[in-house]
């Protein structure tokens, strides 16, 4: 059977909402000639070949037998006014595993092909309905885990990315264009000298004097454009650690010795009752999870077992699984039992975490100390002179009382951050960017970096300028890579292939 390709104009059609019990389900068609196959199997044909755009009939869905099999409401798209900017129909059935099935399979009979994964959206932007950023904004509307992960990546979707890397395109294209024109027209009578300011002097203006090339070596023009572009790609390149947590959250392991509190704090933190609390310790065996919102960042917060010599085969294989837990964690926060203070065990997996033993080659996750039971113990006791361990900070918290999360919530979110953020630093003239959240994105942001720094260090070398002008070309068609004006089939394909069929 020959594979389909993305590339292809075959009408296609899909399941566009989950195949479970539901009231309604959505069937998704698209291509050329589509509103026709679907009259074909509809009760009203001519009523709906004649349909205008943007409009919606009620009828049947009819089997090639003739059998009814089900009432739906059709909204019609004609093109170019549709998600894909072809012809296209929506279908809007009752709910249910059987009956979805069973409109989409008469969609198949009257030509329609199984879509591919994404091929929705791979249509729109080929047709020029949207980019490639707002494309991969869609997957990251959709798998969103917080209303904060959501606003985020509707901001990608409304075009901001995509407007914020054309602008900084645009003004790399006129830097190109002044150092071409330099390079190619220096020595002509006709072209202006280039100020010593680096920036692009008028070349109409005839009082201005022409410079050798010889004089011109190094003299950049438009250097101010560079400069500036440069500043704003760093900021977006600073900004995807954060955004990748809002993308795709952070594991959060809660750690310590048994009983000091770590299951109550992991109620605290999920708002609800899921971890066993007792005052015997290793009631936890195995570790417990759950996903939070922290300030927006969505968090899988895992409950661990104690970390301690445990006798019990059963607890052992908990204590194992905790360390395995541990050594994955984007963040440890490390429990201490306020009302007995630091005691050798705390102090020997502290030093086991200081000298990152539990890591293997991988660099240590962040920790935060968490003195709980604060509300009994408010006072953190300093440990003794002689211990060769230096903490990180301290925070006093009750999980039994919420005395201090808040504080740890946020001391969370920037550790897990590092930080950054997507707004430039309080009284910056900067402009505000929205923020990258794909690898993808990031890996050409970089590429553009590095050329434009190399454009530069060339530059205050007074280097030729023909060796300039490729890395600002090189800066550019980096940018036209992130918004899809410059790409090829085989990472188009690589990319929508992660849409889910219906997208």
């Amino acid at each position: 059977m020959i594979r389909p390709s993305y590339g292809s104009n075959d009408p296609i059609a899909a399941h566009a909402t989950p195949l479970a019990e539901s009231a309604l389900a959505v069937i998704r068609s698209s291509g050329p000639g589509c509103i026709d196959l679907v009259a074909a199997c509809f009760s009203r044909p001519k009523k709906l070949s004649e349909a205008p755009g943007n409009t919606i009939v009620h009828g049947w869905i009819v089997n090639k037998g003739g059998e009814k099999v089900d009432e739906v409401l059709v909204s019609v798209f004609r093109a170019p006014r549709s998600y894909t900017g072809e012809d296209a129909v929506d279908i809007s059935c009752h709910g249910g595993i059987a009956t979805a099935r069973s409109v989409l399979q008469c969609l198949l009979d009257a030509g329609f092909r199984q879509a591919l994964p994404g091929e929705f959206t791979f249509r729109a932007f080929m047709n020029g309905k949207i980019d490639l950023t707002r494309s991969e904004s869609v997957v990251e509307l959709i798998e969103a885990k917080t209303d904060e992960s959501r606003r985020h990546a509707l901001d990608r979707l409304s075009g901001a990315l995509e407007a914020e890397i054309r602008a900084i395109k645009e003004d790399l294209v006129q830097a190109l264009a002044a150092t071409e024109l330099f390079l190619d027209y220096s020595e002509d009578d006709g072209v202006s000298a280039i100020a010593e300011d680096g920036l692009a002097l008028d070349c109409q203006n005839p009082d201005q004097i022409p410079l050798p090339a010889a004089e011109a070596a190094g003299i950049l023009p438009d250097r101010k454009r560079v400069e500036e572009a440069l500043e704003t790609l760093e900021r977006l390149a600073a900004s995807y650690r954060i955004e990748k947590l809002y993308r795709d959250g952070a594991l959060v392991a809660i750690a310590g010795r048994p009983n000091a509190g770590k299951s109550s704090l992991f109620n605290r933190l999920l708002k609800e009752e899921r971890s066993i609390v007792t005052d015997i310790p290793g009631t936890t065996r195995d570790y417990i999870e759950a996903w939070i919102s922290l300030e927006g960042i969505p968090v899988r917060l895992v409950d661990t077992a104690g970390l301690r010599r445990a006798e019990d085969p059963i607890e052992q294989i908990g204590v194992e699984r905790s360390k395995s837990i541990v050594q994955s964690a984007d963040l440890i926060l490390y429990i201490v039992d306020g009302s007995r203070g630091f005691e050798s065990e705390d102090l020997q997996l502290l030093d086991e975490y200081r000298r990152s033993e539990l890591w293997e080659g991988r660099d240590a996750a962040p920790l935060l100390v968490v003195w709980n039971k604060a509300d009994v113990a408010p006072h953190i006791r300093p440990l003794p002179e002689t211990e060769p361990i230096r903490l990180p900070m301290v925070l006093p918290v009750s999980a039994k009382t919420g005395i201090g999360i808040p504080e740890l919530a946020h001391a969370m979110k920037e550790a897990l951050s590092g930080g950054s953020d997507s707004a430039p630093p309080a009284g910056s003239q900067s402009k505000a960017v929205v923020g990258i959240a794909s690898e993808r994105q990031k890996a050409l942001v970089d590429r553009a970096i590095e050329a434009l720094k190399e454009a530069l260090t060339l530059a205050d070398q007074r280097a030729p300028l023909d060796l300039i002008a490729p890395e600002l070309r090189e800066a550019v068609e980096a940018l036209g890579e992130i918004t899809g004006e410059v790409s090829t089939a085989e990472i188009l394909e690589t990319m929508f292939s992660r849409f889910c069929v219906g997208k």
